[in-house]
């Protein structure tokens, strides 16, 4: 019954889109061809007219959009227009605008572009409107727009065509204008402060500044090898060399890691280095600068983030490593002399470590588990241990320890700074540690990068640096919770369209939001190579039966778990206000990045178990079969439009 309405669905879309195209050719036989139009004069927006309805009230005005409704009535008609500042409604009467171009405005389509202008007044019901004297189609829409009341919800498919969901989400549209405002802030503050913007190469031979593994190319006319940056650090330090005292750059930067709700393989980086100042120095400037944007672009330095309070008005808490492990996990790290000792308390917390890890490797593993979730309000986390910490000054009198910090709000981490080291001689040793970490295994580790030596060697004066994850505080002051909801374009998995499977795969490929409604992929096997366990001969008391707790869930986020080849840690929205971690043995079957948005099912009232050093809340349900000798699985995938948190009987 489904797939026949689903077909039946399919045909009638088609038919629209037919009857656009024909549309399009009576128009274009007749000389009306709108996609030869090249230019048209607005003179107002829709906000602009409401916000100075009396300055404009009978005032003639020309405004631009896209058509979102229209109601025909006889000789008078009513449509809504949508621009850049929101919607408008237009009153278009055939004695108003003449009676061919009625008749062509009611040929218009949702969707379509059109050219209005006419005087502005206020209808009875008190709407601030525009009296139509002319409507002009600008451009044909030849595709369906979702249905207004239902819009685009599936997320795969907003990502995938965010031009859609732009149009038919003004709350995405006000997130990525508030982003840009961010970003107009951000850079005000700084030019202010005499800081200089350049830029760096992306495309580069060593790609170093950050532990992470960089993707990687070839460049035909050299034939050679070469990497995407994964920071900015190592450019813009040879520029302070070079005697550009304040200089930053805000760029793409390329990681070749996992999707989840906070990582994304390409991302905006923003570092900036002063001249003749310490981490000190860059803890003053984070929090005038986040103060400083938060007033500009929100109008307050309260804001609130998944009903968190975070005050940027009061001074930030600034607290060593050491002392949060202490005050967090109740564990004095200076009372730890040796790597044994370092090792056996970690056994004690259940912490996992590999052979290679260093006492200040473990430090932070403790900091990771039990430190970084308490850290909501806005924090400096200082004097991080030596081993995790390559490219930073030592702190004079603790060797161990190094001028760092990174800063802290909502439990995120959302900048890195450093009293950057400038002894070149050090700088070396400190390379040549993490080219054993790299023959060891570590593909994060970093190589020596013998130009930016010789940088370091002409001379670095002493210098204050800092990197700030964009996304990151954009998704802080827009209130996105995931990422990808701050980027207009977040890294996808490509959906072949000979692959796809379901009605939102085959929206994604063929350009068709009206199709985005999810249903689980289908995979055709062949019947006769499938054995299935034997049902169980046993009954099971009902009463034990019925306290599992089966829920649906929606997938924010997904990613392989580091060192795991099975595992993949699940992101959940359960119909709670707070998000649940599963973790589930299944990345032989499933690519984290095509599970993003799908709805499953899981049994939400297991107890915690931990996996790979990480609490899984709970148990995905898949369907387990032997196929051609085999084990088969398949992930339980609902329809989308099945709430979160329904429970299942």
């Amino acid at each position: 019954m489904a797939t026949q309405q689903n077909n039946g669905q399919e045909q009638d879309l088609n038919h629209l889109r037919k009857v656009r195209r024909e549309k399009l050719a009576e128009l274009q036989a007749n000389g009306q061809n709108p996609f030869e139009i090249t230019k048209y004069d607005v003179t107002h927006h829709s906000q602009e007219v409401k916000d100075n309805f009396n300055e404009l009230e009978g005032k003639h005005v020309v405004l631009a959009g896209r058509m979102m409704s229209k109601r025909v009535m006889g000789k008078a008609s009513f449509c809504n227009v949508q621009d850049l500042q929101g919607n408008i409604q237009s009153y278009v009467a055939r004695d108003s605008i003449g009676e061919e171009e009625y008749k062509a405005f009611k040929k218009m389509d949702i969707g379509d572009i059109v050219g209005l202008e006419g005087e502005v007044f206020k209808t009875k019901t008190g709407e601030i409107s525009i009296h139509a004297s002319a409507v002009k189609l600008l451009s044909k829409s030849l595709q369906i727009l979702p249905e207004k009341f239902h819009g685009l919800t599936n997320t795969d498919t907003r990502y995938r065509q965010r031009y859609v969901d732009l149009i038919m989400n003004p709350e995405v549209k006000d997130t990525f204008i508030k982003r840009s405002k961010i970003l107009t802030a951000i850079r005000k503050y700084l030019g202010n402060e005499g800081f200089m913007e350049v830029e760096t190469p992306m495309l580069v031979q060593n790609a170093g500044g950050a532990a992470a593994r960089p993707f990687e190319t070839h460049f035909n006319a050299l034939n050679e090898d070469l990497k995407l940056r994964i920071s900015l650090e190592l450019y813009l330090k040879r520029l302070i060399v070079g005697g550009l005292e304040r200089v930053y750059e805000i760029g793409r930067v390329f990681r070749n890691e996992g999707l989840d709700t906070r990582h994304n393989p390409e991302f905006t980086l923003m570092e900036l280095y002063q001249a003749y100042t310490d981490y000190h120095g860059m803890m003053d400037l984070t929090e005038n600068l986040y103060r400083f944007v938060a007033q500009e672009v929100l109008g307050t330095t309260q804001i609130v983030y998944k009903g968190i309070e975070m005050d940027l008005g009061k001074p930030f808490e600034r607290i060593t490593m050491v002392d949060a492990v202490k005050k967090y996990a109740g564990v004095d790290w200076n009372e730890v002399e040796t790597l044994e000792q370092a090792r056996e308390l970690a056994k004690a917390h259940n912490l996992e470590f590999e052979e290679r890890h260093k006492k200040g490797d473990i430090l932070n593993l403790f900091f990771e588990e039990y430190v970084e979730e308490h850290l909501l309000q806005p924090t400096f986390v200082m004097d991080h241990p030596v081993e995790i910490s390559p490219l930073t000054k030592k702190k004079p009198e603790n060797p161990d320890y190094v001028e760092r910090f990174e800063f802290f709000m909502n439990g995120w981490e959302m900048a890195n700074a450093y009293s950057e080291l400038n002894d070149p001689i050090d700088q070396r040793e400190r390379f040549k540690a993490q080219e054993e970490l790299l023959a060891q295994g570590d593909d994060e580790a970093n190589t020596t990068d013998e130009d930016f030596m010789n940088a370091l060697e002409i001379g670095m004066p002493p210098t204050g640096g800092i990197g700030f994850g964009i996304d990151r505080m954009c998704m802080l002051l827009t209130g996105a919770e995931a990422i990808r909801d701050v980027l207009l374009f977040p890294t996808m998995k490509t959906l072949d369209p000979k692959k796809a499977e379901n009605k939102a795969e085959k929206a994604a490929v063929n350009g068709s939001a009206e199709d985005a409604t999810v249903s689980a992929p289908s995979v055709q096997i062949d019947l006769s190579k499938v054995k299935i366990e034997p049902l169980f001969a046993d009954d099971v008391d009902f009463e034990t039966f019925s306290k599992s707790d089966f829920r649906v869930v929606k997938i924010e986020a997904c990613e392989a778990v580091p060192k795991s080849k099975k595992l993949l840690k699940f992101t959940l929205n359960d119909g709670t206000d707070r998000k649940r971690t599963i973790l589930s043995g299944i990345h032989e079957y499933y690519e984290p990045e095509e599970l993003v948005g799908k709805t499953c099912v899981a049994i939400t009232n297991l107890p915690p178990r931990k996996m790979m050093g990480i609490d899984s809340e709970g148990m995905l349900i898949s369907a387990v079969y032997e196929y051609d000798g085999r084990e088969g699985l398949n992930l339980l995938m609902l329809d989308d439009s099945i709430p979160a948190g329904a429970k299942l009987y």
